[in-house]
Order: C-alpha cells, then structure tokens, then sequence
C-alpha cells in the first residue's frame, strides 16, 4: 500500500491491540460512506437472524471495531484478543452446548480462521435446526482481485489449493479468497464434507461509497460535502457490480427447523 494513503491515526497503534479496535471503530462513525456501508452490512446479518424462530444464542466472532451489538444489545461479543469484547473464544472452539446458537455473524472474519473446516464443523454442532452462519466477506470480481493483492496488507491467494492456513499473526496471517475458494471454487467439496450446511445466498455489496471512504485503514480523501453525490454514483454503478463489488454478503443454513 503506498504510504501517503495509510491512515495515519492507525500508526503507533498495536493491530488487534483494544486501542487499535477503538480507533477503527471511531473511524467508522466519523466517514459517512463507510459508516452507511457497515449499516448496511449489519442489516443483512441481522435480518438472517430474524428468519431463524429456534430461539438461541446469537454470537459475533472477531469483534474488534464492531459496533453491531449496539443494533442488537442481545448479541453476544467475541474475539481472539482480550479487553476487546463480551469473551475470548476461537471460531474452532465454541464455547456453546449442541443446537444452542441462532446466528453466527462474522464481518472480515471468516478469512482470518486458519482451519475453517473446523469451524464449519463446531458451526454444525452449535447451531439450532436452522440456524445461520452470517458473514461479509472479501468477494473475487475482478476489480476485488486487483484491489486487494495490491493495495491492501493482508494476502490475497486464490491459487491457493489448500484452505488452511499456518497463522502466527491472527489481525496478519489471512487469505482474503478464502471464502471464494471455499464457496465457490471448491463448493461441491463444501457440501460433501458439511451436508448439514446449505449455502443459500451469495449477494453482491455497494462498493464506490466503501472504496472512497479508505475502509479502515487508508485515508478518508472524500471532502464531507461531497457525501451525497457519492451516495448517488453508488446507486448509477449497480449495474457493474459483478465487475467492481469488493465484499459479498453470504448466508449459510444449518438443515431442519422451520
């Protein structure tokens, strides 16, 4: 990434550290683009949660910045650092009896998890009769492609054949194709390992207001007064999702309930 576009209140700071999650989190709500695209984000996590009736747990892993319990106060917060959330816990090793959770919401999370096959299994375990895992993850468009193994510190390898990965660094170590690879590349090894597990929805996200905001680690270089009209390209540029779409949003059920 070149230097000049780093955020530089992030400098100095600790990634995972709690004082790194609170300044990502100040950033959010201080850059109306991106503040607009993670509500939108938490409104397709939480509305996948309101389709399960089973009542249960609902838990976010990798909260770091997230503000998402402040939308539903019942949620309950982890992640793999102290100091940053409700509990400590592993996407590998849930803390929760059988058939107990409702929803699982992972926002930039799902490629940090260096053994997802051990996730999806402890998700089959946990999860009610209809539960869901609820995630927006990096997507694979061709501009998606370009823009993060270019212009952004975590790796991107799609040519990756395995879908695990050594991690020393959990905010570092990462494969931001992962959910492509796992997904959509190797779906029908997906289905054969996780029968219980049916994908169900894959869903392009706006991305022209994300990509100007700088997310949460590059600089806001949009002037405030120019809000609105971004807001408006947004909507023009829909069409060219498929090409420009950074994130997608993607629902997986767990067979049986209603």
């Amino acid at each position: 990434m070149l230097a000049w576009l780093k955020e530089s209140s992030l400098q100095g700071l600790s990634p995972g550290s709690p004082e790194f999650f609170a300044r990502q989190k100040a950033l959010i709500h201080q850059r109306p683009l991106l503040k607009h695209a993670y509500d939108d984000w938490y409104r397709r996590l939480l509305a996948d949660a309101a389709t399960v009736k089973t009542p249960g747990v609902l838990l976010e892993l990798g909260s770091g910045g997230s503000y998402l319990k402040s939308l539903e106060p019942a949620i309950i917060t982890s992640d793999v650092v102290d100091h940053v959330a409700d509990r400590v816990i592993d996407a590998r090793q849930l803390p929760f009896a059988d058939n107990s959770v409702r929803a699982l919401f992972l926002t930039h999370v799902f490629h940090h998890i260096p053994d997802v096959e051990v996730f999806f299994k402890e998700a089959e375990r946990v999860l009610v009769p209809g539960g869901v895992i609820s995630m927006i993850e990096v997507a694979h468009t061709p501009f998606a492609r370009f823009f993060f193994k270019n212009f952004h510190h975590e790796p991107y390898r799609d040519d990756c054949p395995e879908w695990a990965f050594a991690q020393n660094d959990s905010m570092m170590d990462s494969n931001q194709a992962l959910s492509w690879m796992v997904l959509v590349r190797d779906r029908a090894k997906f289905e054969k390992r996780h029968p219980a597990l049916k994908i169900e929805a894959f869903a392009l996200l706006p991305w022209f207001g994300y990509l100007a905001s700088g997310g949460v680690t590059m600089r806001y270089l949009i002037p405030h007064f120019l809000n609105g009209v971004f807001a408006g390209i947004e909507w023009l540029l829909k069409p060219v999702a498929p090409i420009f779409a950074l994130h997608w949003h993607i629902r997986i059920r767990k067979a049986g309930g209603q």
